[in-house]
């Protein structure tokens, strides 16, 4: 069966959680066009749904993602860019990975399985929440391939590990091992290959379970508030707290209390 004949992305649901798995074993998931553009279709379909409330992205096979598809950018070349392809009169696709992420409401949890090199360690910094496997191994290799990362990886990368950390690897191209990658921050867990994806769908469905409405505002002042300086994101946690909770009845607040202390009872054992 050619890649033709089968879906390069798989999509699953697990009742609030949609389970996304990119499907090119045998290109290590390379990131082609087709595959960009399903990826960007699926989540800004999904960032509109009403019955999904968290999201897994991981790969299948070796590779969570080699990045993007060099031996179709050798064969067709690197985009134009949307002005030529305008210009050309070429249509031209929605393959913006990295705004499709931005705008996405619900959590995303990345199962990172394997490798994620360049573009696909950028895929990853696009989810909100890394899961390892203890095979799982790190890479931009931006450098050694003549190229810059345009979706995030130099910002990103810098704020969550270090900058020093982050000079390391991208002048480099050097690997970074699931465990490291546990100590420096950039993953929360690492966990055997046979139990990440059922941890990351737990996960999933501990964050889907907050409603709604709320779990779009918590999340949204999280990322809003990282790109703002500290006074300015204490201020507008305040703002955006009080309307939140000045609409929260009492009887409302007992019924949250009494479900969090159970939950709590629960978690203890």
């Amino acid at each position: 069966m050619s890649e033709q004949d089968e879906a390069i992305l798989l999509v699953e649901r697990d009742g609030p959680v949609a389970v996304l798995t990119l499907n090119r074993p045998k290109q290590l998931n390379a990131l082609s066009v087709s595959l960009r553009v399903d990826i960007v279709r699926t989540i800004r379909d999904l960032s509109a749904s009403d019955d999904v409330r968290a999201i897994v992205l991981t790969g299948n096979g070796r590779a969570f993602s080699a990045g993007v598809d060099l031996k179709e950018a050798g064969q067709k070349g690197f985009s134009l860019g949307v002005g030529a392809q305008k210009a050309a009169g070429e249509a031209i696709p929605d393959m913006d990975l990295a705004a499709a992420f931005a705008a996405c409401p619900w959590p995303v949890i990345g199962a990172i399985n394997g490798f994620a090199i360049t573009g696909g360690f950028e895929l990853a910094l696009m989810c909100d929440v890394l899961l390892a496997s203890s095979e799982a191994k790190f890479a931009d290799t931006h450098s050694r391939v003549g190229l810059m990362p345009v979706w995030g990886l130099s910002q990103k990368l810098p704020r969550i590990i270090g900058p020093a950390r982050a000079k390391e690897l991208s002048l480099t191209g050097n690997y970074l091992d699931a465990a490291t990658a546990e100590r420096w921050g950039l993953v929360n867990r690492v966990l055997p290959p046979e139990e990440l994806l059922a941890a990351a769908k737990k996960l999933a469905q501990e964050m889907a379970s907050v409603e709604a409405g709320l779990l779009k505002r918590m999340k949204s002042v999280i990322d809003d508030g990282l790109a703002l300086p500290l006074p300015e994101a204490l201020k507008m946690e305040i703002e955006r707290g009080s309307k939140n909770n000045s609409a929260v009845t009492p009887e409302a607040a007992e019924a949250s209390r009494k479900t969090a202390m159970e939950r709590g009872r629960e978690q203890k054992g």
